[in-house]
């Protein structure tokens, strides 16, 4: 039989840790494809988080290392910086990119460092317990927030994407989500154009993934992916939010 689906070469032989349902597998996994369709794999380099994606050096067969937590567009950008003709990327949660990694990452994309992050946004922080995230919804029940989050004590959610679109140094933001085959299609597409984009030397840029985290929202998976479609893209729009011609 003729064989049409295996692991990619960028992916280590290893069982992930995350829990079911859990998107990260699925972005790690487009984030490898992508590395080898595109002829990466010896030049990648990536930048892993805190968080739930930090052990994705046990997964990754590229060269990877950890950052401390929020400062993975710092780091990235010194790489780059020293080894411009790799590709370089970072790994970031809405905790990590959006909160403490606040001032790194925006002021990387302002500079137009030359990198790409890939932000996933699951609205919480997933491995320290599901607390409020900047990106959790209004109303959203956290560990922090047992009664909703309330935007007149804990502000409104971050979107991180329109945000970073006003700067000059931003050259493609695209947000996707994972929930579905199609989404998952059109994901690996835009990690392939973010890539592109640094290739070509035309700005900073940032995919960012909606993604499920059953365990921390208290659903099943199923209920989970409903919920991004049903709730989440209310407040987190999908598509382009900025590209410049690359």
């Amino acid at each position: 039989m003729k064989k049409i689906y295996t692991r990619p070469a960028s992916l280590k032989e290893a069982h992930f840790h995350y829990c079911p349902g859990c998107g990260h597998g699925i972005i790690n996994r487009l984030i490898a494809e992508v590395i080898d369709e595109m002829g990466l794999r010896g030049k990648a380099i990536c930048v892993a988080p805190a968080g739930c994606g930090m052990l994705v050096y046990n997964y990754f067969d590229i060269d990877t290392l950890e950052s401390a937590h929020g400062r993975g567009a710092a780091v990235a950008t010194g790489i780059k910086r020293v080894r411009p003709d790799n590709l370089v990327f970072s790994y970031q949660g809405d905790g990590d990119l959006a909160a403490i990694g606040t001032a790194e990452g925006f002021h990387a994309a302002n500079r137009g460092e030359l990198i790409t992050v890939i932000f996933v946004n699951n609205g919480v922080y997933g491995m320290t317990g599901g607390q409020m995230a900047p990106t959790t919804l209004k109303e959203q029940i956290t560990t922090t927030t047992p009664s909703g989050r309330n935007p007149v004590s804990a502000g409104h959610p971050v979107r991180v994407c329109e945000v970073f679109s006003v700067l000059d140094g931003t050259s493609y933001l695209e947000r996707v989500a994972v929930n579905s085959p199609s989404g998952i299609k059109k994901t690996k597409k835009a990690i392939a154009k973010a890539f592109q984009h640094q290739i070509n030397r035309t700005g900073f840029s940032l995919v960012e993934i909606l993604s499920p985290c059953p365990t921390n929202w208290k659903m099943s998976p199923i209920e989970s992916f409903r919920w991004i479609d049903e709730v989440m893209t209310k407040q987190f729009p999908l598509g382009v939010i900025k590209e410049v011609k690359c």
